[in-house]
C-alpha cells in the first residue's frame, strides 16, 4: 500500500460482549478506507506532477527507453490504485448500507483481525482459500 503522510490508525479493540460490526466499529474502519484512499491520491497527484516536472525528450534513444519504460510502470501502478480507490468507494457503501463485514458468498463474519489486514476485503478467509484453491486447478 502507499505510503501516507497520515498517521497509522490503531486496530480496534472489541469490549467483551460488543456485536459484531456495531457503530463503532463500522466507523473504525471508514477511517481506515478514508485514510488509504486519502493516501491513493497524494500518490496519484505526485505521479501527475513528476511526470510533467520530467517530461523531457531525450536524443538518446536509450534515455528515451527508460523514460517511457518508467512512465510505462508508473501508468500500471496508477491504473492499479485507481482499482483500488474503485473498491474502497464500494466498502464505503457497504459500511452506509450495513453490509460491510459479511461474506458476500456464505454471509459469514469476515472478521475483524481479517479486514484489520485487508479492509477491502469481501470474502472470509474459507471462501477466499477456496477461490485460491479453484484458481490454481484451472491454471494447470
Amino acid at each position: 500500500m502507499p505510503q501516507s503522510s497520515l498517521k497509522p490508525i490503531a486496530p480496534y479493540k472489541p469490549k467483551k460482549g460488543e456485536a459484531y460490526m456495531n457503530p463503532q466499529q463500522r466507523e473504525h474502519f471508514r477511517r481506515i478506507l478514508l485514510q488509504i484512499k486519502s493516501g491513493l491520491g497524494e500518490d496519484i497527484d505526485r505521479t501527475v506532477h513528476t511526470m510533467q516536472d520530467e517530461a523531457t525528450v531525450f536524443a538518446d534513444p536509450n534515455d528515451r527507453a527508460t523514460q517511457e519504460s518508467d512512465i510505462s510502470l508508473e501508468l500500471r501502478n496508477r491504473d492499479r490504485e485507481r482499482k483500488l480507490i474503485k473498491k474502497i468507494d464500494e466498502m464505503l457503501s457497504k459500511i452506509d448500507a450495513d453490509e460491510y463485514g459479511y461474506c458476500e458468498n456464505c454471509g459469514i463474519e469476515i472478521g475483524l483481525s481479517r479486514l484489520e489486514a485487508r479492509p477491502t476485503a469481501t470474502q472470509c478467509i474459507d471462501c477466499k482459500s477456496l477461490d485460491e484453491i479453484r484458481e490454481k486447478q484451472m491454471a494447470k
